[in-house]
This record gives structure tokens, sequence and C-alpha cells, in this order.
């Protein structure tokens, strides 16, 4: 029985184990990260090194094609011999190798020699002279090598080497496909159902009554240039994170961390809606486009660093939403109430904390540790709870005060009915942190906002309300 050799990257794990090396030395040390190009200067062996050396990768937790895993498992149990043959560098490789345990050596990259390509098909050839070996790859540069070899095996094969594969120069045997449809990913990594977010760039346009068609339809770009950039920060939020996703129950099933989607290709998403996001603001006015910049350095500096400082996180995380509602009042070119923007921020970072409340109350209740680098300990849990419910009632107090004032005389003709909307607000803010205490709140609270029916109610009571105090 020929040896088997076996390609790791996008072969044995769905992802590149040098792009996520990568990852993570931007994420931890971005000062090393910057020297790359001048790595690179050394060759491409030597740049792999040199990565490797500055960064431990995970390799418990890689993105596994289970059905190659599956069948090295059955042909070792048979007694044949597996080999990784790979152009990561060795010590990645070598990791790979022990913590598997079946592979008789490993074939990699040293610093030196790139084990790529020919490179790799004189490596194999030299080393399996006699007998000759079979082979399992996924890429184009796997192509020398699954021509040359005696039984020729594909994982997940990119789209050109499936036309290698197509023109007959290649023939395979067998193929592994452990992947997630391209377009399911796509819309999971750009997080189409957190765009309900975003529709509070629509407030400011009811609540000032201003429904002139200009001003429905800037407000309409308004909302799909910022989806289009929120978008583009979750993926690179998921890229810099996609180390501690793989160990996460739930976020290891992200398209990026489960492989289903490549990291280049998630930097191409996101710089495309980058691009749109920014040429349709240039059509808004100028205000739009400074709440925009500004929502984009912000997310950017949280997912880099700030989200792991303690209570930082949630005042930004209270700050980008009120950040959406002051772009949806330079869209619309309306004025806006210092009552609104307090009631917002209180509003906001009640819900912020809340988020974080009930991961911390969903790992207690689950009996786990707590290893997402937040910084919260199971201990902080009755003093977020406290910060919360605080934040929530001086909303409802600061709303209370503005029915009050004289701005909203403007806006109703009779205001006093308005005095309606703040037990609908008491209930919505107690029900939501009563769910939190209970461990039933596992998404973002504005998601749940928008798809609880309960939470829907409230708010048609609420529009009713409004509508009722403008007669």
């Amino acid at each position: 029985m020929r040896p088997l050799c076996v390609d790791l990257d996008g072969t044995l794990v769905k992802s590149d184990t040098l792009v996520d090396s990568l990852l993570l030395l931007v994420r931890g040390q971005p000062l090393q990260a910057a020297r790359a190009p001048l790595w690179l200067a050394g060759g491409k062996a030597a740049f792999k090194a040199e990565v490797a050396s500055r960064v431990s990768l995970d390799v418990d937790h890689l993105p596994w094609n289970h059905r190659v895993l599956e069948y090295l498992s059955g042909q070792h149990a048979m007694g044949r011999k597996l080999y990784l043959a790979t152009g990561a560098d060795a010590s990645i490789a070598n990791r790979v190798a022990d913590h598997l345990g079946f592979f008789e050596d490993v074939l990699a990259s040293n610093g030196e020699n790139n084990h790529t390509g020919h490179d790799k098909l004189a490596s194999l050839q030299e080393r399996f002279s006699e007998q000759g070996f079979d082979y399992i790859g996924n890429a184009r540069p796997d192509g020398p090598v699954l021509a040359q070899c005696g039984e020729a095996m594909v994982a997940n094969p990119t789209r050109s080497l499936r036309s290698l594969i197509r023109s007959g120069k290649i023939s395979v045997s067998r193929s592994f496909d452990d992947r997630a449809g391209v377009g399911k990913s796509f819309l999971r990594a750009i997080r189409l159902h957190q765009w309900a977010k975003n529709t509070l760039i629509f407030v400011p346009m009811l609540l000032a009554h201003a429904f002139k068609l200009p001003i429905i339809l800037n407000t309409l770009l308004a909302f799909v240039c910022f989806s289009l950039c929120a978008s583009a920060t979750y993926i690179v939020n998921d890229l810099l994170d996609i180390e501690a996703d793989r160990r996460h129950p739930k976020k290891r099933f992200r398209p990026f961390a489960a492989g289903d989607l490549s990291a280049s290709t998630g930097i191409a998403i996101a710089a495309i809606f980058l691009v749109a996001a920014f040429t349709g603001a240039a059509f808004l006015p100028r205000g739009y486009l400074y709440w925009l910049i500004v929502y984009l350095v912000t997310t950017l500096a949280y997912s880099l660093r700030l989200k792991r400082v303690v209570l930082v996180d949630v005042l930004l995380l209270s700050g980008l939403y009120t950040v959406r509602l002051l772009a949806g009042v330079a869209a619309a070119g309306v004025r806006t109430s210092p009552w609104f923007s307090a009631f917002s921020i209180f509003l906001f970072l009640s819900l912020a904390i809340v988020k974080r409340f009930s991961e911390l109350q969903n790992i207690r209740a689950q009996g786990g540790s707590l290893a997402n680098g937040r910084g919260y300990l199971l201990s902080d849990i009755e003093q977020l709870r406290s910060f919360g419910t605080m934040s929530g009632m001086a909303a409802v107090l600061i709303f209370a005060l503005y029915i009050n004032g004289a701005e909203i005389r403007a806006l109703y003709r009779n205001p006093d009915r308005m005095w309606l909307i703040v037990p609908l607000l008491i209930l919505w803010i107690f029900r939501v942190w009563l769910l939190a205490s209970r461990g039933e709140l596992d998404e973002d609270p504005v998601i749940f906002a928008v798809t609880d029916r309960m939470s829907l109610l409230i708010c048609l009571g609420i529009a009713l309300v409004a509508a009722f105090a403008t007669v």
C-alpha cells in the first residue's frame, strides 16, 4: 500500500494557517505585524518562519475537514503510513501532527525552502522514489503533485484547481467536500440580521414628523450606507477574533472561524462594502459622512483593543447606538433635542450592559469558565445588573422630564397623552432584564426588540400613543 501524503492548509484544515497566524499577530502585536512586508524580502519560507515564531496558533481548535480526518483515521487503522506534506512552516506542521498523532513524519517549509508546488513534488519524489505515493490537495499549487502521484484526491478544491481537473490534466479519484454553501456563508458573514440595528437611523425622521420625499430618500440611502459599513466592520471583527471564536461553543460556527469563507474573501468583501458605503455617503449631507467615519473608527478601535477593557466596552457599545441616531439626524437634516440625546445614551447603555450581563449569566448557568478576554468576572453579575437597571430607569426619567418640557408642545397637540408611553417603556426594560436574569436573552437586545412579539406589540403601543397625542 502506497504511503498517503496530505496537504495541511485548505485540505486537512479548511483555513490557511499562515493567514490565521497573521491575523493573530495583528490582534496581539500590531507593531510587529507592521514589519511583515520587510520579512517578505527574505522569501516566502523566511516570511512564514518569522510569523510562526511570533505567535502560537491554537492547533487544537483549527477548522478541520472532518471528511478528510475520518478517511485518514480509517487508513491509519488499516496500517497505512500517513505523511503531512505542507507548505506551512514546520513549527506549525509539527504541532498539528503531534495533536493528531497518526502521521509518520512531517515534510514542511523550514525557513529556507518553501515546500510548495514543484519543490514539494521534488521532495516527495525523492522521499518515496521506490514505492511512489498518493496525495490529497486542494489548490492549484498542488497541481504538479496531483498530476504525478499514484492516486490523486482533493478536499474542497479551489476554482482554479477544478478548472485543471475539468481540462483533464489531473485525474481525481475522490473529493472530500466539507464546507457550507458560499451564498449562505456570505449572508452569515455580513450578519444581515444585524441590519435591524440600523433602523435607528429612521427614528429622528419619525420623531420630527419629517415625511417629505427627499428626506425619506436620504434616510433610506443613509440606512443602506450605514449597513454596508457595519457589515464591513463585523467582518473585520470576526477575522481579528477568529481564534477566540473557534473556542466558543456558538461562535465557532461563524463562516471565517469555521473555514467556510477564507480570510482573503472576507477582506475583499469588507473593502467593497466600505467603498460602496462611502460612495453613497458622498450624496448625503456632510454631517452624515462625519458620523459614518466616527462609527467606522470607533468600531475598529473597539474590535482591536477596547472591547477588552471593562466598562469602556459597554460605554462604546451604547455610544455606537447613539451614533446611529445622530447619523439619522444628519441624513434627514432635522434638529435633535438634548432630551432625545440624553434619553438614547442611558437607554442604550442599559442595553449594552444587559448584553454583557446575559453573556455572564449564560456562562454561569452552563457551568462554564470565562475565556473571551472581556475582563469581566462571574462575580460582576450583580453589579452589572445594578448598573444596567439604573441606566434604564434614568432613561425613563429623562423621557418623563421631556414630556413636561416646552419642545414637545411644538410637535404634539396633546403632549400629556405621551405619559402613557412611560409605563410601556418600564414594561419593556424590566422584561428585557427579567429575561436576561433567567438566561433567556441569547442575542443582541436591539435584535431581540425587533424580533420578539411582545416587544413589537409594545412598540406598536408606543406608536399608537404618539399618534393619539397628535390629535
